[in-house]
């Protein structure tokens, strides 16, 4: 199967990153290459598109999509959170704009031996990075009754996360599960009949969470979004893409920390503790796809778009 992703909110990204010919743009989750493409599209001889991904498949399809680009467009195989590192190590310093479109991609999801889906019987993987050696596999099969609850329950939000942990930890007496089939009957085992036959599937919560754990998404993202605005030359933009609320939470209180990052008590007159502002959040509101949008992918739900613009701090 070849990569395909159909990128979310792809209008209003480009939009917002107000993009400048002879910038310098980063994609962090560069996937298919359908948002940078479109950068790439926009800049001059000048502009340059460096792509980051972890997932070997991304990097294939992504070089292929952006080949017509040529010396533009640098891609290289990393996590996002080592963007200033690998920046570091090109010679650049400070980039023109930065794109994060979180989440799993349509091709991770649509290929079943990536154990990404609970719509088909594969192995439990869930690795973003083959290269990582751990998989769904482990934390379903070693974490502790505890560690499950927990994750189930922070990551999943599914108030069924104590019985879905004890029953996965009583499954796993008998045997080790391997596979998401496997898994997936002892999730529904542990949610009552009538709650199962409403509302989406009922391991989809549990899947998510395992897969946040595993690939630290909501840490990494977490530690990376401050030294991502500090890369960002002034009235550049960093515009992230978010699919559930635990990621968009992180976002929307980085840019305002970001934005507004004095500590002094409310009563004092005048700021003292020297904290300068970065910049501004230019979405006050995330921007959520449109009707058509919705119609043509339904997978763009629940994706919400949130923009920050880098600007010089305030002379004193």
């Amino acid at each position: 199967m070849g990569f395909e992703h159909k990128s979310v909110l792809l209008d209003e990204t480009i939009e917002a990153l107000d993009i400048r010919p002879d910038g310098i743009y980063v994609d962090g989750t560069l996937g298919g290459g359908g948002h940078s493409y479109e950068i790439c599209r926009r800049l001059s001889d000048k502009g340059r598109l460096i792509g980051i991904d972890q997932d070997a498949a991304a990097i294939e399809a992504a070089k292929k999509r952006l080949g017509e680009f040529g010396d533009k467009v640098t891609v290289i195989r990393s996590n996002y959170c080592d963007m200033r590192k690998e920046l570091a190590a090109m010679g650049i310093a400070a980039v023109d704009g930065i794109v994060l479109d979180l989440g799993v991609s349509s091709y991770q999801l649509d290929t079943a031996d990536r154990g990404f889906t609970y719509r088909e019987d594969a192995p439990l993987d869930m690795r973003m990075d083959q290269r990582q050696e751990m998989t769904a596999r482990d934390i379903v099969n070693e974490y502790s009754e505890t560690e499950l609850y927990r994750i189930i329950r922070d990551y999943g939000e599914d108030k069924f996360a104590k019985n879905i942990a004890k029953h996965i930890v009583s499954a796993r007496q008998n045997k080790e599960i391997e596979t998401t089939g496997e898994l997936i009957q002892i999730i529904k085992a542990a949610i009552p009949m009538k709650i199962r036959a409403v509302g989406g599937h009922p391991a989809k919560k549990t899947f998510q969470a395992i897969r946040i754990e595993l690939n630290r998404e909501l840490e990494v993202l977490e530690n990376s979004l401050d030294g991502m605005i500090e890369l960002l030359r002034e009235n550049g933009r960093i515009c992230v893409i978010t699919f559930h609320s635990l990621e968009d939470r992180i976002v929307k209180n980085s840019f305002r920390r970001n934005e507004n990052p004095c500590i002094c008590p409310k009563n004092f007159p005048v700021c003292v503790c020297g904290r300068a502002s970065k910049g501004r959040v230019v979405t006050r509101k995330p921007i959520v796809p449109g009707v058509a949008e919705l119609e043509e992918n339904k997978r763009a739900k629940s994706s919400k778009l949130r923009v920050f613009e880098r600007r010089a701090p305030l002379e004193a």
